[in-house]
């Protein structure tokens, strides 16, 4: 008996959430395809009908767990907000890919940099909307929106990536503050 179309993409999906947080948490190296069927409640056996290697589920990981980011709608300001919070840093549920793994990937083969590089250049056409909707950047030059979305972007990733390694929580919490009132001050 053969699946239905929505249940094998139901199942990819959960591998997926279960997969983002396994390796948000631990990394490529430490988290085996075991680990990931266990924890969507499936078999290593099925993991083959879903995906090539483990290599293709980070990369297919990585963009998922983006465009949960990219689908909400909200204005700049709250989704910096929202980003650059201590609820983010110990999130259980949603850990962004582009700062939760920014080191690991570095490690990683083409596919993997691949996905976190396009991911990366989602994310800033993500702002580059956000800014031309919250104000009247149509009067910038296009170099200048671009240039003010990667700095927003770099703050952001790079802003949460250093909260999330700190072990001290206050100054954790400063700086994500810092970062998003450095966001606000240079829209």
């Amino acid at each position: 008996m053969s699946w239905h179309p929505e249940h094998k993409n139901d199942s990819r999906q959960r591998i997926l959430r279960a997969a983002g947080e396994l390796f948000s948490k631990q990394g490529f190296d430490q988290v085996g395809i075991n680990e990931v069927m266990q924890a969507a409640g499936m078999t290593r056996g099925a993991f083959y009908s879903h995906f090539n290697s483990k290599s293709q589920l980070y990369s297919e990981t990585i963009r998922a767990t983006a465009q949960r980011l990219a689908a909400q709608e909200s204005s700049l300001e709250q989704t910096c907000q929202s980003y650059l919070s201590m609820a983010h840093r110990n999130s259980e549920q949603f850990q962004c890919p582009l700062a939760f793994l920014i080191s690991d990937v570095a490690q990683r083969d083409e596919l993997v940099r691949n996905a976190w590089t396009e991911t990366f250049r989602g994310f800033i056409q993500l702002i580059q909307r956000k800014q031309q909707n919250d104000t009247s950047s149509e009067t910038a030059t296009n170099t200048a929106v671009t240039q003010k979305a990667l700095q927003t972007a770099v703050m952001m990733i790079g802003g949460l990536a250093v909260a999330r390694a700190l072990n001290d929580d206050e100054l954790a919490e400063s700086l994500l503050a810092s970062c998003v009132a450095s966001i606000q001050t240079n829209k």
